[in-house]
């Protein structure tokens, strides 16, 4: 084995090639990547760097130095457009093509966008969060479409920065589908409690060049719109290679996707052992693991192991700090095993069929949510759970 390629140059991406090299791996290692900028931290775009307290430097997950100590065949700015597994090679824009002897994807996600003849923002790239944070002045008004997790940090951090926000969501609850409706309730009121215009239960059609406008036609103005309606993974330069692609690149539990070829990071639908089932993590945490994993099974594949993490995530808004463990989508019962909902200061356990399958915590120190990873890791039966009450 004497060149590997890794395409994708985030966090999974670079988790890969410090993996391959600290395995021992010491042959031609091509990173690809679309962007010009080394590898960065994705999380503090819609918090620290969005509010100002961190410039750009401060978001490298490496030095230049670091990285150089790698080794890197670096191929920035240069997006893959093709993959032709018979002949392991990588097609990129710029028209050449790279040869490989074993493949990572780690390609991650792209912003939905919405229709219109307006301007919008996106918050992906660190070039699209300089360019928000250049526009939100005091006083200016700023619609996000989208009361996520990532639109809800932004709505936070304009409020903060003295900006007027209204905050546009379809779902009656934003976030309900993932961590309930009373949690959902909760995590809402907080923008309303902060002079947030939280709006539920309206579908935005299009980006007018005054700002966006409803299913009913009714127009929202802005002086800015962010659009935070999720995203899609790509995958769009893989057709025509066989690899399997639904909602991601599919692969199985060692993060293999076909011969020779691992995939990790958002881009990746793995199955899971742990929960039984495959999923789809858009986490800075899970994008880390994933690299490790697939560049050791990519290297050791007669001694693989399944990549069955407990997923974490954490939010920050206001002066709320959300942290999860576990898969939280799809539960059957929430409880909450401590604290207060109202005071939003509780730890709440998630439900599905008859097993604890997550946890959430707001405003409670990292130790009062930290055993319940282990507790999810083993398969706690939800009457144990209940029983030890925060073990």
């Amino acid at each position: 084995m004497k060149r590997i390629v890794v395409v994708g140059f985030s966090a999974a991406g670079l988790a890969a090639a410090e993996t391959l090299r600290r395995e021992g791996y010491d042959g031609t290692l091509t990173l690809v990547g679309d962007e010009l900028h080394p590898p960065y931290d994705r999380p503090p775009l819609s918090k620290q760097v969005l509010s100002g307290q961190w410039d750009a430097d401060r978001t490298a997950l490496r030095t230049p130095e670091d990285l150089a100590t790698l080794g890197l065949d670096l191929r920035l700015g240069a997006a893959a457009t093709g993959l032709d597994p018979a002949a392991r090679l990588v097609r990129l824009a710029d028209g050449s093509t790279v040869p490989y002897d074993r493949l990572v994807i780690a390609t991650g996600v792209r912003p939905r966008r919405l229709p219109g003849d307006g301007v919008a923002h996106v918050l992906r790239t660190l070039d699209d969060a300089l360019a928000l944070r250049e526009r939100l002045k005091p006083g200016s008004r700023l619609v996000v479409v989208g009361a996520g997790f990532l639109g809800a940090e932004a709505a936070a951090v304009a409020w903060r920065l003295g900006v007027e926000v209204v905050l546009l969501e379809p779902a009656p609850v934003p976030l309900a589908h993932a961590v309930g409706t009373e949690v959902g309730q909760i995590l809402s009121q907080a923008h309303r409690d902060h002079g947030v215009h939280l709006r539920t239960g309206v579908t935005v059609t299009g980006v007018t060049e005054r700002g966006v406008r409803l299913a009913d036609g009714e127009l929202v103005e802005a002086d800015e719109v962010l659009v935070a309606v999720g995203s899609l993974p790509n995958t769009e330069w893989l057709g025509g290679s066989g690899l399997p692609v639904a909602d991601g690149v599919l692969c199985d539990e060692y993060c293999r996707a076909a011969p020779k070829v691992y995939t990790a990071g958002d881009v990746a639908r793995w199955h899971n052992p742990l929960f039984g089932t495959p999923m789809r993590i858009e986490h800075r945490t899970n994008a880390a693991e994933q690299g490790m994993a697939a560049a050791r099974n990519l290297l050791h594949p007669e001694t693989g192991k399944p990549f069955a993490p407990v997923p974490y995530f954490w939010s920050d808004q206001y002066d709320m700090r959300i942290q999860a463990y576990g898969y939280l989508r799809g539960h059957d019962e929430v409880a909450v095993m401590e604290g207060d909902l109202s005071e939003r200061r509780f730890v709440a356990a998630y439900r599905t069929g008859e097993t604890l399958t997550g946890v959430l915590a707001v405003g409670m120190p990292p130790k009062a949510i930290r055993p319940w990873r282990q507790a999810i890791a083993t398969g706690t039966p939800w009457h144990d759970a209940l029983a030890s009450n925060a073990l």
